[in-house]
This record gives structure tokens, C-alpha cells and sequence, in this order.
């Protein structure tokens, strides 16, 4: 499914070029749960912007179900965000203004799915994640919980191939945050794949896969036993 050859990604800040990706050589199948750790600074969420075409590689080659994203045009790259990626973040990225229900409905609308689809589809998802009750709330009447299982509705609403979360857990509590991670694992035994930034070893040590990023490159490839719940 994620095939990255020889990748670099290169910032210039002054005079100094910094190398945030060095020679990244990857494989990522259909299906996968894999965890990207490593110190600040290390490449994570570089990396993982990169998988989620919000960035593009100055060397190398990114290939997408066999597609190379490298040369792609922007519309291209934003209709193939739409239509196979979700994304979670850390800072949940909700429009204050607007109700649950209509955070999770907008990337509906920008597709130009009509209403009643939407309505069928937005409430499905709320139902699922527990939030139907929720859903004319806006998010600063949500808990940080709720807000990110709103997002979490949201990346998924386009019924995406692949899901990138970073630091999901980052800015809720402890039993928020094992809510929402027994949420995406629940999502990849559903056949999603699933790629997470995490500073967190118990994160890391539940996924099939583990990247360990330092100065842009990937230094360790752990391959490990699925726990089956969160405990």
C-alpha cells in the first residue's frame, strides 16, 4: 500500500539545511498498525505528513497503492486526501463554531454528497463512537474526550484506506486516552490501516509494528505480537 524509496525531506532555516528525512526506505501493507516513535525533533511527524501527502519529499519517491505521489498536482493530492486518508490530531482541529454533527458532515459537503446521505451517514458514525447524544454540541461543550472522538468521526466519515493519528492521546487523560486508542484498534481490526506518532511506549508496544525515527532516519523496524484490547 506505502512504498517510500531513498526518501529525503531537506528545511533551510538561515543558512543551515536540515535534514528532517534521510534516506527513509519503506514498505506499509494494507491492514497494518504501525506506531512512529522517536525523540522531538526525530521525523515522526514529518514523516507522517509526508504519508498523508500534506508534504511532499525533496528526494526519493512515495508510492500510493503502487501510484507515485511524487510529481502528482495539488488537486490530484487533494482529492486523494479526501478520498483515502483520514486524519486525528492531537489539537482535534474542530471548527468552534460549528455543532458535532455538522465537524463531522463538512468533508460530506465539500464532496457534494447530498443531505440526506450526509444526515444517514453522520449520525451512523456518531451512533458508533457514542456521541449521537451529543451531536448539536459544540465543541467547547465537549470533553477532550469527546472532541477527539468527534475528529476521530470525522476522519472516518469518507469511509478512508488508511488512517494517520498524531499523538492522539497527547492532551487527554488516561482513561480518555485508552478510549480513543481502543477506538482506532478497533477501526484496524476493521481493516483500516493504522499509523500513529506516539511519545508513548505502551502506545508502541501494542501495535503489530514499531518505527523508531532519531535525526531523520528510521533506526529501528520492530516487527511485534497485537495486544488485543486496551488494558
Amino acid at each position: 500500500m506505502i512504498r517510500l524509496q531513498q526518501v529525503e525531506r531537506l528545511f533551510q532555516v538561515g543558512d543551515q539545511t536540515v535534514h528532517a528525512l534521510q534516506d527513509i526506505n519503506l514498505d506499509i501493507a494494507v491492514g497494518e498498525y504501525v506506531v512512529i516513535m522517536g525523540p522531538s525533533g526525530s521525523g515522526k511527524s514529518t514523516l507522517l505528513n509526508l504519508i498523508g501527502l500534506l508534504d511532499r519529499p525533496d528526494r526519493g519517491h512515495y508510492l500510493l497503492d503502487g501510484e507515485d505521489m511524487t510529481d502528482q498536482d495539488d488537486e490530484t493530492l487533494a482529492r486523494l486526501r479526501r478520498d483515502k486518508i483520514g486524519f486525528v490530531f492531537q489539537a482535534f482541529h474542530l471548527i468552534p463554531r460549528l455543532s458535532a454533527f455538522e465537524n463531522v458532515e463538512l468533508p460530506l459537503t465539500l464532496a457534494g454528497i447530498a443531505s440526506a446521505e450526509r444526515r444517514e451517514r453522520v449520525t451512523q458514525a456518531l451512533t458508533s463512537l457514542g456521541l449521537v447524544d451529543r451531536a448539536q454540541h459544540r465543541p467547547d461543550q465537549l470533553s477532550g474526550g469527546q472532541r477527539q472522538r468527534v475528529a476521530i468521526a470525522r476522519a472516518i466519515i469518507m469511509q478512508p484506506v488508511l488512517l494517520l493519528a498524531d499523538e492522539p492521546t497527547g492532551n487527554l487523560d488516561r482513561a480518555a486516552g485508552r478510549e480513543v486508542l481502543a477506538i482506532l484498534e478497533a477501526l484496524n481490526r476493521d481493516g483500516i490501516t493504522l499509523l500513529i506518532v506516539s511519545h508513548d511506549p505502551e502506545i508502541g508496544a501494542r501495535a503489530n509494528r514499531r518505527l523508531h525515527l532519531v535525526d531523520g532516519r528510521i533506526e529501528a523496524d520492530v516487527r511485534q505480537q497485537h495486544a488485543d484490547a486496551v488494558g
